[in-house]
This record gives C-alpha cells, sequence and structure tokens, in this order.
C-alpha cells in the first residue's frame, strides 16, 4: 500500500506537505503512511483514494491485507485460520440474503397469488390493464425528473400526439422517449434478453434522445465508474437466478442508483432497469400512485436506506407497491 500512495502521490505532482493539507491529515503521518510505519484508519484510505485517484477497491483491498497480516503474521496456523475467516464471511452473506428472502417470504408468497390470479384473465383483459399501468409507468418516470406534465396531458402526448400548450419541448421529448424505452424494454423482456452494459447504455440514449446530446448513452469520464458497472453486470449474471425476481430488481436498483454512473438519469435508469426485471419475470410495473405525494415518499425511502445503510428498507417498499399495484390491476378488471 504505501508503494501505491507514493507512487499516486508523485504522478499528481503533490509534496507531503501538500497532500497533508488537502487531506487534513498531518504531514508525519502520511510520510509514515508511505513509509509504512504506521498504517492509515478507513476513513483515511476512503479520502486518500479520492484525492490520489487511486482505484479505491484496489486501495482498500491493499490495506486490509496489511492489516490482516500485522495480525496473524507468519503464524503456523495463519493459512488454516484465513481459509476459516473466508468460509465464514461468505456464510454470513448467504445468512443476510436468507434473512431478508425469509422475513418478506408471507408478502412474496401474497404476491404470487396476486400473479398468478392476474395471469389467468384473457388477453383482452390484460391489454386493458397493460395500457393504465404502462401509462402510469411513463408518467411516474418523467415525474422522477421533475417534468410538469401531468398525467392526462402526458397521456395526450403519447397516444394523440397533443402539444400541451406552456410545456417546454424537451418535457414533450421526454415523454415521447420514455414511451419508446417502455416499448423496448418490453421487447427485450420478451426476448429473455439479460441485463448487459450494451443494453443499458443504449436504454440511457433512448430516454435523452434529442435531449442532453453530449451525454447520451454514456457513463462519467471515470475509470472507477466502469470498474463498478462491470462488477455490477457480474454481480447480476451471478444472482439472476438465485435470488427472487423482486429482490434481484430492487437491489439492482440500489447498486445503480450508489454507483451514480451517468451525468444524467440515474434515478430513471435505476427505476427503468428495476421495472424491466420485473417484467421479464411476469410481475407487473412497481409504479407508485401517480401524486407528488407517493413520488416524495420514493425519495424518503431512499434517503432513508442511504442514513441507515440497509437495503430491506427499500426492498420491503417495492414489496408493498407490487402487491398494492397487483391488487389495483385486479380491480381493474373486475369493474
Amino acid at each position: 500500500m504505501k508503494s501505491l500512495l507514493k507512487n499516486a502521490r508523485e504522478q499528481k505532482g503533490l509534496k507531503t506537505r501538500e497532500l497533508a493539507q488537502l487531506a487534513g491529515i498531518d504531514q508525519a503521518l502520511i510520510s509514515k503512511f508511505e513509509s509504512g510505519t504506521r498504517k492509515p484508519t478507513k476513513d483515511q484510505v476512503t479520502k486518500l483514494a479520492q484525492l490520489l485517484e487511486i482505484d479505491y477497491e484496489t486501495l482498500m483491498v491493499a490495506w486490509l491485507k496489511e492489516k490482516i497480516l500485522y495480525e496473524i503474521g507468519d503464524d503456523e496456523f495463519a493459512l488454516k485460520a484465513l481459509l476459516l475467516v473466508e468460509q465464514e464471511i461468505q456464510k454470513n452473506k448467504k445468512e443476510i440474503d436468507s434473512a431478508i428472502l425469509s422475513s418478506n417470504q408471507i408478502i412474496l408468497d401474497e404476491i404470487e397469488i396476486l400473479k398468478n390470479q392476474l395471469q389467468s384473465f384473457n388477453h383482452f383483459e390484460l391489454r386493458q390493464i397493460s395500457k393504465t399501468l404502462e401509462l402510469e409507468f411513463i408518467f411516474n418516470s418523467i415525474l422522477l425528473n421533475g417534468n410538469s406534465l401531468t398525467l392526462e396531458e402526458t397521456k395526450s402526448v403519447i397516444n394523440d400526439g397533443i402539444t400541451i400548450s406552456e410545456k417546454s419541448m424537451e418535457e414533450h421529448l421526454e415523454a415521447i422517449n420514455f414511451h419508446e424505452t417502455l416499448n423496448y424494454i418490453k421487447d427485450l423482456a420478451q426476448k429473455k434478453i439479460a441485463l448487459s452494459e450494451k443494453e443499458l447504455l443504449s436504454i440511457h440514449n433512448l430516454i435523452f434522445k434529442g435531449i442532453k446530446i453530449e451525454n447520451t448513452g454514456k457513463y462519467k469520464n471515470d475509470p472507477l465508474i466502469l470498474r463498478e458497472m462491470n462488477l455490477l453486470i457480474n454481480w447480476y449474471e451471478t444472482h439472476k437466478n438465485n435470488l427472487h425476481p423482486l429482490i434481484l430488481a430492487s437491489e439492482i436498483h440500489l447498486r445503480i442508483i450508489d454507483i451514480n454512473p451517468f451525468e444524467n438519469g440515474n434515478l430513471q435508469i435505476a427505476y427503468i432497469i428495476m421495472n424491466w426485471i420485473l417484467i421479464q419475470n411476469n410481475y407487473i410495473f412497481t409504479s407508485s400512485e401517480t401524486d407528488k405525494t407517493s413520488i416524495n415518499d420514493y425519495f424518503s425511502i431512499l434517503e432513508e436506506y442511504k442514513i441507515q445503510n440497509d437495503k430491506s428498507i427499500f426492498i420491503n417498499y417495492i414489496l408493498k407497491i407490487e402487491k398494492e399495484n397487483l391488487t389495483r390491476a385486479i380491480q381493474l378488471v373486475r369493474k
């Protein structure tokens, strides 16, 4: 780790004194970090990774490696202990995922019953439900970005090609783009195409077609973002067949938000990808009710998740919305 820190500092043309001032860390400590006579704290590692533009994961792994080596050294039982630690970490992760599934099993079972009931309807009935839910999905998607079109105005723009006076061209384009994006993810779902970087960037490009031309279909210019998104795709491939689709979709949403890969539209991308995974697994859109209060609830849940660092908060919210929407969809047919 000491080499990583020193080389990165020198490449940026910084003296230890200058780095100390930027990081708010004593200059003597910086020198000791680089000589290996002192180990930084986790917070200091995070700060130094940002300032020196070192890959965070690379620096953290180096820090943890040295921390472990310092504790166990060359003890004759070190390798056996490390093997047990690896097994314990894997076991704990599985227990956390299992606990989330177990704690939500009742509502998951209720959702499954409602989903099967909905799928028993005929094609005409399902088509009528889809029209309503798809319009709400588009409306909620553009509302996340502060679009001022009402639900009825959104319907008129999409279905009738009407231009709403006093509304900007960008707001009209956004509604039209989301309609096209919806058709695109429906086609992907029907063809059982899995999440990939290519499709993710294509979806982002569709959302902002003709609006933010410079930033469409591109990640931020940051090597760390590219690495994190590659890890996200790998995580999805690993878990797509062993996680419940609703939990998988919710976690993908949170991971995209945490990475924040695009200059614009991260919330909307997370929202769309989540729903793509759901409809691919025969669930319906998790659009909340079409009003500002529901959108505010969505933002509040995300904020609570970030503060508490507890993904179950958001997963519970999505399960609740999915159940409510399935119930409402069934009621639409019975009216």
